[in-house]
This record gives structure tokens, C-alpha cells and sequence, in this order.
């Protein structure tokens, strides 16, 4: 009788220890279904493009239930801010982190810590250095340089003064952009490029260092402003100063002051990327990441050349106009 009590007392144990150490399939489901929370931490508020991102990780959201928190620096160059905004996503205990890093080092101690606290980060826009960043989403930043190039040799030919309206220098974007541009303008000698200006992702910098270019160089025949922000001041100083067509532009994104200055003459070209696919993928991907599911460890979200000519054909509508359903 003894020996049958204590057999039925240690089955009793042993179903207890089964049901703590081997979870249920209802557990997976449960982890599956429970609403995900991510923070999605971008480079700084204002700008069409962070909009765009922010309207496909919205997207992703309701697709993927997932709750996306959107926070941002108020100025792209404030890296102390977003690392902040990335130590405060980790003692909240987050479930993921999209991140569009403002400097490429700067950000990949932060990257590890979120890692070793089981918080997996999914870069977009802009890589990190680190091995710990899950996944990158974003443009192949070379090949959209080399796009700018290709489209300034079309608008001004290959015997032109040129300056180069850049932004942020040391970032990573920044000097992928610069060095696909270079190689392109290295295969025409002719192409003489007399500045080159940073304006640290601010309109009103951009447009004063335009003027000073135009004042230094007269006989300047093309700008090529390497983000929005930069194309954007850019543009509105020549429009400003009556040089629409004499200083052609070649920018980049697809900013509403961009597009009606594209219309206008004021802008030849721009190179628009696809940042509804970054945000759109990365909650995607960060949710995935969350459930121990396998992802890409790269996604080239791609670019295209959108000129006067092209600006309106069916296949450039949702890339060109992301926020018209």
C-alpha cells in the first residue's frame, strides 16, 4: 500500500515538473497573439521622410499587432538625445527597438546593451556597428549616390562646375552617398566639383551656404543636395534668387516643396527612396524577431530617379505620393 501511495505521490511530482518545464503549445499561441511592444527611434521629428517611415510602421502595426512607440531627437546631430531615447527604450523592458542611428559608432555600444538584455534591434535607414543589430533595412547608399551622379551628368552634361550639398559629415549615410556620387563624376574629368558643403541636416543652413557658393562661384552649373533636408534649402535659394535652370539641382526624397519645385524647373532630379518599406519592415521584422523566427539579416528597400518627365506615370504614384491611399 505504502509502495502505491508513494509511486501515485512521485507521478504527481513528475507531471508538475513536466508542465512548468515544457510549455504548452498554448503558450507559443500566447506569445504569438500578446500585442508586441516596440519603439521605434528615428533620427529627428519634423521631415516628410521620418513622416513616410513612421506611416508604414504604422501600417506594420495594425498588420503585424504590434504597439509602435515613434520617438525621435529634435535635431539629427543630437546623438546624446537618441542615445538616451535608446537606454530609456531598454529599462522600459521593450520588446524590440527599431533604430535609425544618428552616428554609426556612437550607437553600437547601445545596440550590445539592448542585446545582452534580450532586446532585439532592427536598423533602418542607417547601419550600425555592430554585430548585434539583427537586421538592416534600408537604401543600398552607394548605389543611390552613384543614382545622383547619373542623373546630374543627364541634366548638366559632363563639362560643369558642381558643389555638393551634403549633411551630416562622419555619418555613415552621408559618406556612402558622397562616395557613389565620386565614382561617378571620376569617370568624366571634365566635371569639376568646386565645394562641398555640410548643413547639417537643417533648410535655413543649406540655403544660406547655397548663396555663399553662388557668390564664391558664378559661374556654378549644378548643386547635388544629398538628403532632403539639404535639397529642400537647397532649391529654395535658387528659386530665391531667380537660377532656376542656370544652377540645376539634383536632390534627394520626395518632400511636397520638393515635388512643386521639381514641376516648377527649380529641381532636374531626385533620387527618391522607399522609407514606408523601412518603417513597414521593420516592425515586421522586429515582431518576427520577437517570436525566435528567423530574418534577414539585410533589405535593400531600393531608389529611383524621378524626373519632370516621370514624376506622374503609374508606376512612380505611391513612391512619389506614399501618403495618398
Amino acid at each position: 500500500m505504502t509502495k502505491k501511495k508513494n509511486l501515485f505521490i512521485f507521478s504527481i511530482i513528475l507531471i508538475v515538473i513536466i508542465a512548468v518545464v515544457i510549455p504548452s503549445p498554448n503558450s507559443e499561441i500566447d506569445n504569438r497573439e500578446r500585442k508586441k511592444n516596440i519603439t521605434l527611434i528615428v533620427k529627428m521629428k519634423g521631415g516628410n521622410y521620418w513622416n513616410t517611415v513612421r506611416l508604414g510602421a504604422e501600417a506594420a502595426a495594425k498588420e503585424y499587432n504590434a504597439g509602435v512607440s515613434f520617438v525621435a531627437a529634435d535635431r539629427e546631430r543630437d546623438v546624446k538625445e537618441q542615445i538616451k531615447l535608446v537606454e530609456g527604450a531598454i529599462d522600459n523592458k521593450v520588446d524590440a527597438i527599431i533604430l535609425a542611428a544618428s552616428d554609426y559608432k556612437e550607437l553600437s555600444t547601445f545596440v550590445d546593451k539592448a542585446n545582452s538584455n534580450n532586446i532585439p534591434v532592427i536598423t533602418i535607414d542607417t547601419e550600425v556597428d555592430s554585430k548585434n543589430a539583427r537586421s538592416f533595412i534600408g537604401t543600398d547608399n552607394i548605389k543611390a549616390g552613384e543614382k545622383a551622379g547619373e542623373a546630374l551628368v543627364s541634366s548638366s552634361g559632363v563639362d560643369c562646375k558642381i558643389a555638393v550639398m551634403s549633411f551630416v559629415k562622419g555619418s555613415k549615410n552621408a559618406e556612402q552617398r558622397e562616395k557613389g556620387l565620386n565614382d561617378v563624376i571620376l569617370k568624366y574629368p571634365s566635371i569639376k566639383v568646386v565645394a562641398k558643403e555640410y548643413c547639417q541636416s537643417d533648410a535655413d543652413t543649406a540655403a544660406a551656404l547655397t548663396r555663399k557658393v553662388i557668390s564664391e562661384h558664378k559661374d556654378l552649373n549644378a548643386i547635388v543636395a544629398l538628403n532632403e533636408v539639404a535639397a529642400i534649402g537647397v532649391s529654395k535659394a535658387i528659386d530665391d534668387m531667380n537660377l532656376e535652370g542656370k544652377v540645376k539641382v539634383v536632390g534627394f526624397d520626395n518632400a511636397p516643396e520638393e515635388i512643386k519645385l521639381l514641376e516648377g524647373g527649380v529641381i532636374q532630379a531626385i533620387v527618391i527612396q522607399n522609407p514606408f518599406s523601412m518603417g513597414y519592415f521593420g516592425v515586421k521584422y522586429a515582431v518576427e524577431a520577437v517570436e525566435g523566427k528567423k530574418i534577414p539579416k539585410s533589405v535593400d528597400t531600393g531608389v529611383k530617379v524621378i524626373n519632370k518627365e516621370n514624376l506622374y506615370l503609374p508606376d512612380n504614384q505611391k513612391l512619389v505620393f506614399p501618403f495618398i491611399k
